[in-house]
């Protein structure tokens, strides 16, 4: 999911209020808050609504006892908790990032000196216990490409090297291309292709769920990736 720097603003604001005030909030609240015009904090509220990570109801005044006018409050959903919680993860995890990415580039480059079968199978290996979503896609992207060995003799890498500066675009071409193969191919080892196939589609549903930050991460470490895979190419 993709929520601009002023969207998440906001939504953080609502998360905040909704904890303080142990309940919905009125959208003037939240542009008191936020020192805007109430009409502008009311057309956020809906466009974070139309992204799933807010909610709209409909409560009496509270000085009304009975039938009568109705407001606007709106509330945080799961999925915004989910995504709070993932920035969160992600900011906590930055220092680990170099870390991670010198790890998985080394077995990369020891992947090359090995059978691709086995070197592919043991990236599988790798990722069940990886829980950070980032760290995840990096563990994957490196099976993508192993996977993808075979293209060096059918001239598509060019193809390959182009993904690296198209973002979510290229990195979810990457999965497709690599999905594609397995599909193409008969493997000897079904299993590894049944493994394959499910971690492509966890890296795609992740990948959605992305913050342009962590995207932007994955598709530096694609490069880095492919000067490991293909130096003499790059």
């Amino acid at each position: 999911m993709k929520l601009t720097p002023r969207q998440q603003t906001f939504l953080d604001k609502l998360f905040e209020l909704y904890r303080e005030l142990k309940g919905p909030v009125h959208y003037s609240i939240v542009a008191d808050k936020l020192g805007v015009n109430k009409f502008s904090a009311y057309d956020m509220l809906k466009v974070l609504e139309e992204k799933g990570v807010a909610a709209s109801d409909y409560v009496l005044s509270g000085d009304q006892a009975g039938p009568g006018r109705s407001q606007v409050v709106f509330y945080p959903t799961n999925k915004a908790a989910q995504f709070l919680t993932q920035l969160r993860d992600e900011v906590r995890n930055s220092s680990d990032w170099s870390r991670v990415k010198e790890r998985i580039l080394h077995r990369l480059e020891e992947a090359r000196q090995a059978n691709p079968a086995d070197a592919l199978r043991e990236a599988l290996s790798n990722l069940p216990d990886t829980r950070i979503p980032l760290n995840y896609c990096a563990e994957m992207i490196s099976v993508l490409l192993l996977n993808l060995e075979g293209l060096r003799s059918r001239n598509l890498l060019s193809a390959l090297n182009s993904l690296t500066a198209k973002g979510q675009v290229g990195l979810g071409a990457l999965a497709g291309l690599s999905l594609a193969f397995s599909l193409t191919n008969e493997a000897e080892d079904k299993s590894l292709t049944d493994k394959l196939l499910t971690h492509t589609q966890r890296f795609q549903n992740q990948l959605a769920e992305m913050s342009d930050e962590s995207v932007s991460k994955l598709s530096a470490f694609l490069n880095d990736a492919m000067n490991v895979i293909t130096p003499s190419l790059r």
